[in-house]
């Protein structure tokens, strides 16, 4: 999956589950979890890619990942920001310990064990549907951390 699907997952769930030592273990599983759904990201067809644009996608993708937190999760990114950036980042740790491996070719372990787990596990699907698959998992689980439909207005209109 994308970051921004993980990111949005880790942040799901410091909105669900505030005892870090469960938290954290659970945000690093729902990587490979999500990762099993049939899904786009930015590594699909990567072979018909530069490495420079591999290596800016990533990075747009990550940095959306944390402005959609940012704003869906404002209420908890001021009650709680340390914990919320960690479970992002416990969420997408996985890519971040492959990163070293594809991006830099540095095939070392453990991130070379990471990157050949990672490609193990993705579940790629073509667009549009391997992103449709995305927003509706990621949107759903969103939906739910923040309280369902009727409280999105809430959320976005928090100051």
């Amino acid at each position: 999956m994308t970051a921004t699907s993980h990111a949005l997952i880790g942040a799901s769930l410091a909105a669900k589950i505030t005892n870090p030592v469960i938290g954290i273990p659970l945000a690093i599983a729902s990587h490979f979890l999500a990762d099993l759904v049939p899904h786009w990201d930015a590594g699909t067809n990567h072979r018909n890619k530069t490495a420079f644009r591999l290596k800016i996608e990533a990075v747009l993708d990550v940095l959306l990942g944390f402005a959609l937190v940012a704003i869906l999760f404002r209420g908890l990114a001021f009650e709680k920001p340390v914990y919320l950036l960690t479970m992002v980042i416990s969420a997408q740790l996985p890519d971040w310990l492959e990163a070293p491996s594809w991006m830099f070719n540095f095939k070392v372990p453990p991130f070379s064990w990471m990157d050949y787990l990672g490609h193990k596990l993705q579940s790629r699907m073509q667009l549009p549907w391997g992103l449709v698959t995305q927003v509706v998992i990621v949107g759903l689980l969103v939906l739910f951390a923040l309280g369902g439909p009727s409280n999105i207005t809430t959320v976005l209109a928090y100051r």
